[in-house]
This record gives C-alpha cells, structure tokens and sequence, in this order.
C-alpha cells in the first residue's frame, strides 16, 4: 500500500471531517464556524435532540441555560442552516424578543448556508429569494424566515420553529401584560404556523416563572424534552452526571468562585433565575414575599441605615431560644445540605438569629450541632427531627449535649408550611435585616420558592422551629389540622 503524503493525509482528513459534518450535527457546529467554536459537554448533549429532528424525528425541546453559555450560537444562528442542507424541501421559522435579533440569526444561517451547502449536502442558497429575513433553497421548496415577536408570518408555515429569547429582560419579563402579548403570540400565530409533524425548539434564559416556558409546562399539551441546565449542578438527577456544586462550564471561566461571586453582585433571587433556571414567584407561594419583616441590633443602625419603621430593634429578653436542624443527607459517607438555625421566642414574636447552612456529612454535622451550643448557650432546647440521620444523630449526642429534643414530623412538608405561614402573614415572624446578615436572602428564596425550589432544607429547619416554639400550649401545626377538621 502507497504512503501517503501530507497533502494526501490533509485532504483525506478533509473529506472525513467534511462526511462527519453531513452526518452529524455535532460536528457540523464546529465545522461550520471555522475552528471559532468549541463543544463543551452541554453543548454536545443539546445536539442530541437536534440531530434527532435533522434525522426526520418530531421532537419539542425546551432549552433552558445561563446567559453567555453558547445557546443561541449552538442552536438558532446554526442549525437551522444544517436542518435545511438535509431537508431542502422543510421550512424554519425562527423568532426573537426583536426584528434585529431576529434578522441576525437570518442572516447567520443564510451565510452558512451559502458557504458550506453545496460541498456538504449538493444544495444551494435560491439566487432570487437570498435576503436576510427570508431566504430559500435553490429549485426546492424549503428556506427560512426570521421574525420578531408579533412580526408578520401571514402565510407562512414551519416544519421546525425555533423561538429563541422571546423576552429581553427583566423589566420586560415582570410585566403581565408582555408575557401576555407572548403568549398570545404563541398560541394565536406561531403555534398556527406549525406542519403536521413540525418540531419545536424554545431557548431561553429563565427570568419569570410565568415566562413562556412557565407556561408551556403548566398547560401545553405537547410532551417536552426538557434541557435544564443550571450554572452550578443542585440536582441528584442533573442531565450531566455532575455532582452538587459542579460548574456547569468551567472551561469558559463559569467555576465556583465566578458563582459566588456572580451571586453577591445580582442577588439570590436574579441568581435562582437567570443562572439556575429556577425563579421563583415573584409574591411567593406558600410564604409571599411581601410578608417578610427585618430586625436590626440596635436604633444607631436603624438610623444610620435609613430604615423605615416597621424594621423592629431586637428585644433584649426573650422567653426562649431554641435550635432547629434539618439533618437530612444520604449516608454517613455523603454530604449533602444540612440546615441548622438558631430561633427565639418573645411573647407572640419569633426572631431568627442564626444559621449553619452548608453541605455536610455525618461527622460534620455533629460538629456543627456542637459549635451552635458552644456560640448560642442560651439556646437550650435541641430540635432535631427523628428520623432517617436525626435519629443517628441524637443517639450519638443526647448524652453529651443536655437539651436535645426529638421531634416526630406530623404531617408533610406542606402541612407543616402552611400551618405556620399565617405567622409570615400577621407579621410575627422576624428575620436579620439584609444589611446585617446578607445569609437571610438565601432562607428567604427559598420559602418563597417552596414548594418549588431545589432544596427545602431550610424552609424544614424554619418550620419545624416554628411549630415548636409555641404560644399557650397551642403549636401552629396543631391549629392548623383543627381548621381543618383533622
């Protein structure tokens, strides 16, 4: 056999790169863009389902990712550009929160499509209809058209849409009467347009849980391949593989340290949106956001902060103080979150002091159990739920530390919210004002995102301190379940 020369080897890997760009998408992103894109393990699994459409399959795809992670470059500005290389006779409909947007990907897969159609897949951009909104496929009947949200399509039909960022920001996604328009959008004209058989793609950074996403969860009768990729993993089951904590891609500077900095300077709640695809309602579920009051330490910081007079300076005495942990995790080898605060009781009011919210194994959490009771020796009582690693727990503690209370749950998680959300709603229950304890944000995304939110560890640390700590022999849980008649 003949050695081949490295001109041969050079066009031989040519011709094989160019035969794995017809066959896959995958490799036609990287091949498309001229050694100016690289695949990361997100964007390889995003090609999956589109590959799976580009092969003849109908498929709804809803892709949810962090802002500057590749989604529009990996989806709208090129795949429509392949789809048509192998169905020349298909159309695309590709929309966006504006015309500008809308024409750039237009115009983005219409170049593509200009360079590498012929070589790739023996098809060619139409000489007369090559305009960026609206382009065809020479002697076929397939091509594309761009539109913003509420643009014309009279006429028009899709064998693939692609809605991609129908909402430009925040300000626009907390209006009702926008995700309205957009939604009215959707269901009066881009849902029409669709083929027997068409696919649909919907790519968004989450910034409302009412956005348009939101809502083809909640009543669109479609069945949806759902791609949540949060900036940092917190799901057992996340599409990765990738542990709690891990980045979702590290390799363009989006590691641990970028997320914790990331989330000081937006904020828990612009953080659980846009960066984990998580937001949360804006009034709260259970727990509404507007029902939260502060404290401060003394009238020096009230004044010195400017704070409005419903912010309560902490009371020197109160009739109790407790603990509260949450010591759920899987094994005595596995961390996981633990939550422990430290709560107390003034006549009809009920301050949170304290916290200890981190992932923890076993041995950790026993630490962690200790060092509350060294800071907080006033905090006599020891709630710990008996069950699953609480009953290991107090076991391993009752005869070292005085004070530790079983508690036997009655009732679920949202019995035990609910029985103690009329507390958040009169106003008795009071936490750190922000300025002092910047920790608090954390406890209250989370209340307002329950049930919803990744984690409860700390709405059932609250809960069950609450429902503990109560009045007149009377436990809100228990007033709770004779409302209801139980």
């Amino acid at each position: 056999m003949p050695t081949l020369n490295d001109e041969q080897l050079k066009a031989l890997a040519h011709e094989a790169e160019k035969e794995l760009s017809r066959r896959y998408y995958r490799d036609y992103v990287e091949y498309a863009h001229n050694g100016h894109y690289s695949h990361f393990r997100h964007t390889e699994l995003i090609c999956e389902p589109l590959q799976r459409i580009a092969d003849g399959e109908q498929l709804f795809v809803l892709i949810e990712l962090p802002p500057r992670h590749g989604k529009s470059m990996t989806v709208t500005e090129t795949f429509p550009s392949y789809y048509l290389g192998r169905n020349p006779d298909k159309r695309v409909i590709a929309a966006a929160y504006s015309d500008g947007l809308a024409t750039k990907f237009g115009r983005l897969n219409r170049n593509k499509f200009y360079e590498f159609s012929q070589e790739l897949f023996d098809v060619q951009l139409s000489e007369s209809n090559a305009a960026t909104k609206d382009w065809g496929v020479e002697d076929r009947r397939g091509g594309m058209i761009a539109t913003g949200i509420g643009g014309s399509i009279t006429g028009q039909g899709a064998d693939l849409m692609i809605i991609d960022d129908p909402i430009k920001n925040m300000k626009e996604a907390s209006s009702q009467t926008i995700r309205d328009n957009i939604w009215d959008e959707w269901e009066a004209t881009l849902s029409t347009r669709l083929h027997d058989g068409a696919s649909v793609i919907v790519i968004m950074t989450r910034w409302h849980e009412d956005d348009l996403i939101g809502r083809l969860l909640a009543r669109s009768p479609r069945k949806w391949i759902r791609l949540r990729l949060p900036a940092i993993a917190e799901d057992e089951d996340d599409l990765l593989g990738r542990k709690a904590g891990e980045p979702l891609c590290s390799e363009l500077g989006f590691d641990e340290k970028w997320a914790e900095e990331k989330k000081a300077e937006v904020g828990t709640r612009t953080w659980a949106s846009l960066y984990q695809q998580r937001p949360a309602p804006a009034g709260g579920n259970i727990f509404k956001r507007e029902w939260f009051k502060y404290y401060i330490r003394t009238h020096e910081q009230k004044l010195e902060w400017g704070l409005s007079d419903d912010v309560m300076v902490l009371p020197v005495h109160f009739d109790k103080l407790a603990q509260s942990w949450d010591c759920t995790f899987k094994d005595s080898e596995t961390s996981d979150f633990v939550a422990g605060g430290v709560w107390g009781r003034k006549n009809a009011q009920y301050f949170l002091f304290d916290i200890d919210h981190r992932k923890m194994g076993f041995a950790d959490t026993m630490k962690a159990i200790r060092a509350m009771s060294d800071k907080w020796p006033k905090a006599r009582s020891k709630y710990i739920e008996d069950k699953a690693n609480g009953t290991a727990i107090i076991e391993m503690l009752k005869d070292e530390i005085s004070g530790i209370v079983p508690v036997n749950p009655d009732g679920g998680k949202e019995a035990r919210a609910n029985a103690v959300s009329p507390l958040f709603e009169a106003g008795n229950v009071y936490l750190p004002h922000p300025n002092m304890c910047p920790w608090v944000n954390d406890v209250i995304e989370e209340l307002v995102s329950f049930p919803n939110a990744a984690h409860d560890d700390l709405v059932d640390m609250t809960t069950q301190a609450l429902n503990q700590l109560y009045t007149n022999n009377s436990n809100p849980l228990d007033r709770y379940k004779n409302l209801l008649g139980k």
